[in-house]
Order: structure tokens, then sequence, then C-alpha cells
């Protein structure tokens, strides 16, 4: 069975029972490691799909809910997880770079337009960018900080570990889009989705799924070397911390909260034009 996920510590935390072969029962997997916007460009692809279960953003999922189906589990979605928008520090003391109107035609860097991330920030700039951000350029999430320190962007969207390490690259927290959304709408954030070909058995994978999650849980240090040796972010600490915070009751089971979460994300997001509107009834 082919699989694609991510390297960050989330999802090889997750996998790494199902990967290595500790769940029984469980199909040996063919296991492609790729970032967010690559996974979500391989699900969206037309015709027979190169992989049978994918690790994509929830902002993606309106345009491959024909051909896959929504896991309720071993995705991330949670409080406190939010991507950061940051800037570095402007030369022009007349100019705020924590100001939103700092980005009114700037360029900004972003890890996919099909990321929750990007839906986010397209809608908290449309609230808070007078006359609109400028160009926006799409780069794989660990050359995002870089980037902005080195002045090649305005600023920058970022996920993951970014969120434990950017003071050290000197940038400047413009605003948290997981506080903001949740302080919009009382609602957890929903991230990364797991999603399987509905032409296979979903029910099972669900189980095998939930199963290498509970694994994870039960046995924590023994996914310790394989984490860390995709892990973009070698510091024990900050791995640590990334697993801590976006592995959580959600991943183990979306629930209630998290459904209404997907559904209020998608919603919003078609209301301004941003992603197709979806047919509720396809999410579970």
């Amino acid at each position: 069975m082919k699989i694609a996920f991510s390297p960050c510590p989330n999802d090889t935390f997750v996998f790494h029972a199902w990967v290595h072969n500790l769940i029984p029962g469980a199909p040996k997997l063919d296991v492609s490691y790729a970032d967010i916007d690559i996974t979500n460009n391989w699900a969206s692809k037309t015709g027979s799909p190169s992989h049978d279960i994918l690790k994509i953003s929830y902002a993606a999922l309106p345009w491959v809910l024909d051909e896959y189906a929504l896991i309720p589990c071993g995705g991330a979605l949670g409080r406190g997880c939010g991507p950061l928008l940051l800037t570095g520090s402007s030369e022009d003391s007349a100019e705020n770079p924590v100001d939103p109107s700092f980005l009114s035609g700037r360029k900004v860097a972003v890890p996919s337009e099909r990321s929750t991330a990007y839906l986010l920030f397209r809608l908290w700039a449309a609230q808070n960018v007078p006359g609109g951000f400028g160009e926006i350029i799409v780069m794989p999430f660990d050359q995002i900080m870089p980037a902005v320190r080195d002045g090649e962007v305005d600023a920058g969207l970022v996920i993951h570990e970014a969120r434990f390490t950017y003071p050290s690259y000197g940038l400047n927290l413009m605003t948290d889009l997981g506080s903001w959304w949740e302080a919009d709408t009382g609602l957890p954030i929903p991230l990364g989705a797991i999603i399987a070909r509905r032409s296979l058995d979903l029910d099972q994978i669900t189980a095998w799924t939930q199963a290498s999650v509970e694994y994870a849980w039960a046995h924590p240090e023994a996914s310790r070397d394989y984490v860390l040796s995709h892990a973009q972010e070698m510091d024990t600490a900050v791995v640590d911390a990334h697993i801590d915070l976006y592995v959580n009751s959600f991943t183990g089971n979306l629930g209630d909260d998290g459904y209404a979460a997907v559904s209020a994300l998608l919603t919003r997001a078609a209301d301004e034009g941003l992603v197709p509107r979806i047919d509720p009834a396809k999410l579970r």
C-alpha cells in the first residue's frame, strides 16, 4: 500500500508503528516522504491516483473529495498550534513590521497555496491588510524563515517547528493565525488531514491508523530514532515539543469539534471564493 506524508516529527511519530510492521494484519507500506505542497498536488492530480493514503492540508480537501475520503484520525488539528506570520526587521524606522498595514503590496512566502496556513492568512488579511498584500511566493516551509531573514521576501507564513525556532532567525511575530482563528470561531485549527482512496476499505484503514497512533502513545521512545532521522530540526527538545503540540486527542479521533472546525474553515473559504464549495456529507 502506497502512502505519502511529510518527514515532520508528528507524521513520523504517528506512522512509525505501521511503517515498521508493528500493527497486526496491516499491509506493508511503501512510503514517500514529501513536503505538504507536494502531497497536496499529488492528491489533486486527475486520473488514477499514485498513492493510496496521503497526508495533505485540510485546505486541499475540496479538490480531492470525489476520489479520496477523510480518515478521522492520524492528522493534525488542535489549539495553540496554528501558523505564524513573521517579518524581518525593517530598515525604515517609519515602518512597523508587526503592524498588518506593513504587508500592503509586499511579498509574502507561503508553504502551499492549498494549505490551511494560506487559507487562514487570506481570511485574516481580508480583515486586516488595507489595500491587500502583494506577491505570494510558494516555497518549502523550511526555506521560508531564511528567506525572510535575508530580505528575499517581506513576510513569511510558517508552520511546524518554526513556531519554536523563529526567534533564532531574528524574526518578528506579526500574528499567530491560530490564535486569531480560535478567538474568532471558538474552534480548533484544522491543519493536516489523512485521506485514503474511496475504493479501499476505509474502516480498516481507519483502524490501522488508530492502532498506529495508539502504539505511538504507548511506546513513545520506540519511534525516537526514526523520527530524528527524518526531522528537519534535530534538537530533541524541539522535536518533543513538536510532537506534544501536534499529536493530540484530535489525532486519535476528530470528533464533533474536529469536523465542525473543518466544515467552518472550508465554508468560510468557499464564501470568499478561495476553494470550491463542498458537500459536508462527504467529510464523514
